[in-house]
């Protein structure tokens, strides 16, 4: 077989270098043009998928009227985040821009043990001793560590700084999805020739793995944390806790990890019997309780198959989305990641069972010419 270099001419050779090299050009310009609109394309894509059931329902119900489906569920969306999801993070900011206004001054408040705790029957002394050493120990630490936090101040504020983008990212990319909906199907059409060029065997399967893992993620994931951070930032608010926000944010934060929101919810528990009266303690208890429990409850209504992806890659995808593309990279991170997680095991798996089909397959023939020997 002759070599490439023995079919080509010279000629032929410099018009593919120049023809690879334009080519090559094109798609990096291209990259570079739409690289700010990466994080918009791919949340919208995420909600259109992730919603697509629900359309599919209502357009029915509207006795097939896809644009105004998809009309109503872009209002819809656009209300929750207009509305508390906007309420809230202004919260969170607040609360942002304190914590590194603390860490810059290297002076961090804490709140002490209320005396009130010593009332209590039983348990109340023992908890209010509890309480003092923990305030006194972890103080005396941060005295010991603040000057290393103070270079956490300017990340912490470029976050908060970021959130006002990251909001319109947010409008943008409900827009977007808005209009993706009526072209769901010529979009997985679509989807599908692609990467029947990549995995011909595989590539049904794929797409629809990779549907899949984006539903159980963006629903049973990142929606259920985003609906029981809100609720606990309301239930924050009904209480006046300090830094509501911020708390709600990192109740966001512990329930897409997967670490759960009573980290959170039961200091803040504590906090509120010791700051309110009984009547109002027990109903915010019991609100922020079935808050806590939530998760629970709603996951298996909403994921349909159980989520395999491990929980580090989930965490990984949360770090690496924030830093990569700020407050919209933290619901995107987990569930590109996911979704590569998922794919990349799938396609192991499928050539494991092929290596074992061939293997199988050798043996049978080495048999059956031991036989006929």
């Amino acid at each position: 077989m002759k070599s490439l270099r023995q079919l080509l001419t010279g000629e032929d050779i410099i018009q593919l270098v120049i023809r690879v090299g334009l080519l090559g050009l094109l798609i990096i310009w291209t990259f570079l043009i739409i690289r700010p609109f990466v994080p918009i394309l791919a949340w919208s894509g995420v909600l259109a998928v992730a919603f697509y059931p629900a359309f599919s329902w209502v357009a029915k119900i509207l006795g097939g009227r896809p644009k105004t489906a998809a009309a109503i569920l872009t209002l819809i969306t656009l209300g929750i985040v207009i509305g508390p999801a906007t309420w809230l993070g202004i919260s969170a900011v607040d609360g942002v821009r304190e914590l590194a206004r603390q860490l810059g001054t290297g002076d961090l408040a804490l709140q002490s043990a209320p005396e009130r705790l010593k009332s209590w029957p039983l348990i109340g002394p023992w908890l209010f001793d509890l309480w003092e050493q923990t305030y006194n120990n972890i103080r005396a630490v941060l005295r010991e560590v603040a000057p290393y936090l103070q270079p956490l101040a300017g990340p912490l504020l470029g976050l908060a700084g970021d959130a006002g983008v990251g909001t319109l990212q947010f409008l943008v990319s409900v827009f977007v999805a808005g209009f993706l909906f009526p072209h769901g199907p010529r979009l997985v059409a679509a989807g599908r020739g692609f990467l029947f060029r990549i995995v011909p065997e595989q590539s049904e399967h794929f797409l629809g793995l990779a549907g899949a893992t984006i539903r159980a993620v963006a629903q049973g994931v990142i929606g259920v944390a985003i609906v029981q951070a809100l609720l606990a930032g309301i239930g924050f608010k009904l209480a006046a806790v300090p830094s509501a926000g911020l708390l709600a944010f990192i109740v966001l934060l512990l329930s897409i990890v997967q670490i759960g929101a009573f980290l959170v919810l039961l200091p803040v528990i504590i906090w509120i019997w010791t700051a309110k009266d009984v009547t109002t303690a027990l109903l915010l208890t019991v609100f922020l309780v079935l808050v806590g429990f939530l998760d629970t409850m709603l996951k298996p209504l909403v994921m349909g198959r159980g989520l395999t992806t491990p929980t580090i890659v989930i965490f990984v995808g949360v770090i690496g989305g924030t830093l990569a593309h700020g407050i919209v990279g933290l619901f995107i991170g987990p569930i590109i990641l996911s979704v590569a997680w998922e794919m990349m095991m799938a396609w192991i798996r499928t050539e494991d069972r092929a290596e074992a089909g061939a293997g199988a397959g050798a043996g049978e023939r080495a048999g059956q010419k031991a036989d006929e020997a």
